[in-house]
């Protein structure tokens, strides 16, 4: 029996949701084969808790927790952590220096995608279609007329690195630029701003399974509110249509650049990127590397379509991970 850890938590606002993901991981993991334990990764401490709550200090040197007077060590890791430490590198380059397989992709590719201009600018000269953008580090001018020159009206200023959708703002008029940009800076010191794509939204999964790319049934998003934002993507406030009302065609179309982007970045374990379809072609706007893992979150939506149980999801990113070892 394997002993896995599945990290959940994190440092971001998102931290409540990866608790939600990591204890449905913990739910669905097939324990006839695994011990899982829960592992709370939080600022101010790392702990196990288990079943009564009781929680167990993590040692950071060896990723090991003295539970009722042993000692116990991970086979590996299963990442449910939403953006940093768990989507941005940190843990995945820690667990590699300790030798600990992790379920996610490896830290230059989770740097790469949380970034969301480096993940664009590394993907343009491949051919990969994406809105036009305007780039802001904090304390740069801030010239509102030459970056409504550039992106247009309605446009979107965003968080650079984060992992969900806080900190987003779509921007209609000019007066709405600048209150816009310092929401976006709460959360991050880079933003980046959008041109607006009308079009039809999706959501690709595509994840390491048996060995093979494979790109899971494309979901349709149908937002209630202006886009998909916070309340939209976690509070009900939005369709999730899977599999996606669009043509055969157009859907071989995104599943083909969806696969090409994974190969390109030299992807593994699970991604969830989003395309805006304009005229036939798939934008893509961002991609996530630990999406949401609830039994309501697009993923799962998308696997169960595709006949893979969340017992089966779970056991072949673990077994994926192994095998890198």
């Amino acid at each position: 029996m394997k002993n896995v850890a599945i990290i959940m938590g994190g440092y971001s606002s998102e931290y409540q949701i990866s608790l939600k993901s990591g204890n449905v991981v913990y739910q669905f993991l097939d324990k006839t084969k695994y011990n899982p334990y829960r592992l709370h990764i939080l600022k101010d401490k790392w702990v196990m808790v288990d079943d009564e709550s009781n929680e167990y200090l993590v040692n950071k040197h060896d990723f090991s927790v003295d539970y009722n007077g042993k000692k116990v060590t991970f086979d590996a890791v299963f990442n449910a952590i939403h953006g940093t430490p768990g989507e941005d590198g940190l843990m995945q380059a820690y667990l590699q220096l300790l030798n600990i397989p992790q379920t996610s992709c490896d830290p230059y590719q989770a740097a790469l995608t949380f970034n969301k201009r480096d993940l664009l600018s590394v993907l343009k000269p491949y051919g990969i279609k994406t809105a036009v953008s305007h780039y802001l580090n904090l304390g740069d001018e801030i010239n509102e007329q030459a970056i409504i020159d550039k992106v247009g009206l309605p446009c979107f200023v965003k968080p650079n690195r984060s992992g969900s959708s806080f900190g987003i703002s779509k921007v209609k008029t000019k007066e709405e630029l600048s209150p816009a940009i310092k929401k976006a800076y709460k959360e991050d010191n880079e933003i980046i701003i959008e041109s607006f794509l009308d079009g039809t939204e999706v959501s690709v999964g595509v994840i390491n399974y048996g060995g093979a790319v494979t790109v899971l049934p494309i979901t349709e998003i149908v937002s209630e509110n202006d886009f998909f934002d916070y309340e939209a993507k976690y509070l009900g406030q939005s369709q999730e249509i899977t599999p996606a009302r669009i043509s055969e065609e157009l859907t071989q179309k995104v599943n083909s650049v969806a696969k090409r982007v994974y190969e390109i970045l030299r992807m593994d374990g699970f991604s969830r990127s989003e395309y805006i379809i304009v005229n036939d072609e798939p934008y893509l706007l961002e991609m996530n590397t630990v999406p949401g893992l609830t039994t309501e979150s697009i993923l799962p939506q998308q696997a169960r379509e595709a006949g893979i149980s969340l017992p089966q999801l779970f056991d072949n990113a673990i077994e994926q991970a192994l095998a890198k070892k």
